[in-house]
């Protein structure tokens, strides 16, 4: 178990751990994908989402807003039809619009009577700015991929972010549902992380169950849990 005390700030991700994001990529996605007659599982649909933008975000940066736009292109080739200009647009402009947990805002208040709370995102500033007002918590600092012009794993989105939060490592935890964009590159850099599993059942890990819209990794956390709440109720016991 970890020691929370030795612990001043949490950082956290944003979509997957406390934005529903596989529901918004689904509720923007199909709109599109039954106007070319197309048909496919979510599980299938989440996992070709989860391929194509992990490869967008490699070699030269380029904003989210646009990755979005790429990954939507890749998927329309790969699925044998041709997306409109509108349809190109529609992931990204629906962000600000994707839920948050249930759990989430309850938990978050929770977690800053105690600790600092911090973002550190693959988003541009102005598509947070729509999960934050859902998100309802202020945060004590914000750090996008947009402001630091990489995207996590990179460890430059960590690294900048010590240096904004001002703390070093050993103060901070990362809350994260991602294996490949949190958990590993934490691990990586000797930062503790807490591994949100809202899939459960190692369902990551299951290739044939598939891995959700972020690419399968391995990845041992310091902590797994199974909700936002759940690591409220150990961090901040009442």
């Amino acid at each position: 178990m970890l020691d929370f005390s030795q612990f001043e700030y949490l950082t956290f991700d944003c979509y997957g751990t406390l934005i529903d994001w596989e529901t918004g990529i689904l509720a923007a996605l199909r709109p599109m994908l039954a106007a070319h007659s197309v048909t496919i599982s979510d599980a299938d649909l989440l996992t070709l989402y989860g391929e194509q933008e992990a490869e967008a975000e490699t070699g030269e940066y380029k904003s989210y807003r646009q990755v979005l736009q790429t990954v939507v292109l890749a998927m329309a080739q790969r699925l044998g039809f041709t997306a409109s200009v509108e349809q190109t647009e529609a992931l990204a402009e629906s962000v600000g619009q994707w839920p948050a947990f249930p759990d989430t805002v309850d938990a978050l208040r929770t977690l800053h009577t105690r600790f600092k709370l911090a973002i550190v995102s693959n988003v541009d500033d102005d598509l947070f700015a729509g999960s934050a007002k859902l998100l309802q918590v202020p945060f004590d600092a914000v750090i996008t991929a947009q402001q630091v012009r990489s995207y996590k794993p990179a460890l430059n989105n960590f690294r900048k972010a010590w240096e904004r939060i001002g703390r070093p490592k050993e103060k901070v935890l990362h809350v994260a549902q991602s294996l490949h964009h949190d958990i590993a590159p934490a691990r990586d850099l000797g930062l503790k992380s807490v591994w949100v599993n809202r899939r459960g059942d190692q369902a990551e890990r299951d290739v044939s169950r598939g891995a959700g819209a972020t690419k399968p990794a391995e990845a041992i956390p310091d902590l797994e849990v199974p909700s936002l709440q759940a690591l409220a109720d150990l961090a901040v016991p009442s």
